[in-house]
């Protein structure tokens, strides 16, 4: 699958739990790591974990694995990594220190808008 069109998936089922701000960062002119990053914000560790799990259950009903699960220990950054797409669900204040967006400053970003 085209890994924007997996990306925009992927934000609407972060839409779904009301997670916001989100970015599809397009890396596959800049990296080798993954084509996209898919990065959000959620109010509290109850959210960052719905996010997840939503994401987690229906991409896998529909036949799409996740390789590597990580962050479910303390629910500040959770990451769940489909090989061509990576997912970075934060708590508000921990995107704000880890700032990927700054550290991948020379990908293109495509905005997500919230339906609010």
């Amino acid at each position: 699958m085209d890994p924007i069109k997996f990306s925009k998936m992927i934000a609407e089922l972060i839409k779904s739990k009301k997670g916001f701000d989100i970015n599809i960062l397009d890396l596959r002119k800049l990296s080798g790591i993954a084509d996209c990053f898919v990065v959000c914000s959620a109010d509290a560790d109850k959210q960052v974990k719905a996010i997840a799990d939503e994401i987690d259950q229906k991409l896998h009903e529909n036949g799409i694995r996740c390789y590597h699960k990580e962050g479910y220990e303390t629910l500040n950054w959770v990451i769940l990594d489909y090989f061509d797409v990576i997912v970075h669900i934060f708590k508000a204040d921990a995107r704000s220190y880890y700032n990927l967006e700054k550290l991948w400053g020379d990908a293109p970003v495509i905005k997500i808008k919230n339906d609010d």
